[in-house]
This record gives structure tokens, sequence and C-alpha cells, in this order.
């Protein structure tokens, strides 16, 4: 008969694991950290950038170029679908005989706005059928906005957006109006809410 080749598996190497899971806590601990997965969510976190998706369109936030209580905000609104396009930020608050709705964005609380919001992109007109007036648009894709703004205070702000986003032959999303961002401002400038 020969000998088996068949061996028992060591029982030293998932203590010896073990162990070192348990040192590499204690360290971890020891110098304040926390295990990935165990993050204190009960402490608020507030960035620079962040985004939501509605109706269609996904709007990107950002502050920059902020000194001395001033700056910029930043807000892209890209269409989710190819073949839509966003209307001029000069479009009356109700649209052309009903049609579109501006891209906007305003601030209250502690910020205020320095300036217009103004789009890196070109207007262009387009005809509506049913409409006798032309409706201005931006080319169909993203468009990019920025409103200068100043802190009076630290304190509480709201960014409010406005948007609406069409295709010439899949019609139109539902518009969005008012949808508020909230921010903090303290003395490193302002911040958004994580989501």
């Amino acid at each position: 008969m020969t000998p088996s080749t068949h061996t028992r598996p060591s029982r030293k190497a998932p203590f010896a694991a073990a162990l070192l899971s348990f040192v590499c806590l204690a360290a971890l601990a020891a110098c304040g950290g926390q295990p990935a997965g165990d993050a204190d969510d009960s402490a608020p976190r507030a960035t620079r950038t962040t985004r939501f998706t509605e109706n269609g369109v996904t709007v990107t936030l950002s502050v920059s170029d902020w000194h001395a209580s001033q700056g910029t905000l930043t807000a892209v609104f890209t269409p989710e679908a190819k073949g839509f396009h966003l209307y001029s930020t000069d479009l009356p608050p109700t649209g052309i005989e009903g049609v579109g709705r501006p891209t906007a964005m305003a601030v209250n609380g502690v910020l205020k706005a320095q300036g217009r919001l103004t789009a890196g992109a070109e207007v262009r007109s387009i005809s509506v059928p049913g409409v006798d007036t032309p409706v201005p648009v931006y080319p169909d894709g993203p468009v990019t906005t920025t409103l200068p703004v100043r802190a009076d205070a630290d304190g509480d702000a709201t960014l409010l957006l406005g948007y609406a986003s069409c295709s010439t032959q899949d019609g139109c999303t539902i518009p969005v109006s008012d949808r508020p961002v909230h921010l903090r401002v303290t003395g490193d400038g302002p911040a958004f809410d994580a989501p």
C-alpha cells in the first residue's frame, strides 16, 4: 500500500489571516482612521461640484475662481439623448407662444448675482409648427452657463435652476422650473451639500 498523497489543510493559515486583519484594524483605529465601508455617515460632507439628472437632462454644477467673497457658478446642462437642444437663457419665462422654457440659474440666500447668466454656445433660431415667431435655441448637446456671484456673509444659499430640452423629431421633455440646489458658504467659499 502506498502512502496517501492527500495532505490535511493547515489550520495556521486562517488563524494568521485573522490575526493580520485584527492588527491592521487596531493600527488604523490608533491613528484615528476608519476601515473602508465604516465611514462616519453622520458627518456632513460638502463639495465644490455636484450633479443631478431630471427630465432628460443632467446638470453638473461647480464653483470656481473663488477669491475675496466672489467667484463663478458654472452649470453644464447635458441632454441625455442625442438630437436634443436647450433653449436660450433670453427666452421669456413662459416661452414663445407657450413653446420652450429658458435655461436659467438664479441664486438667493447669502449669495447674490454679480451679473447675468451667460452661455458658452451660439444661439440659433428654429421654426416650430404652429408658432409664428422663431424660437431661440442652442445647438443640440451640452450647454455651459456661468454666473458671477458674491457672498454677503457665511450661511446658506440656494440655486434655482430651470430648463427644458426638445428634439425636432422626438418632441420635448417636461420642463424643470426653480429646481433648488443648496449650498453652504463659509470662509473657504460656497460648497454644495453632498448628494
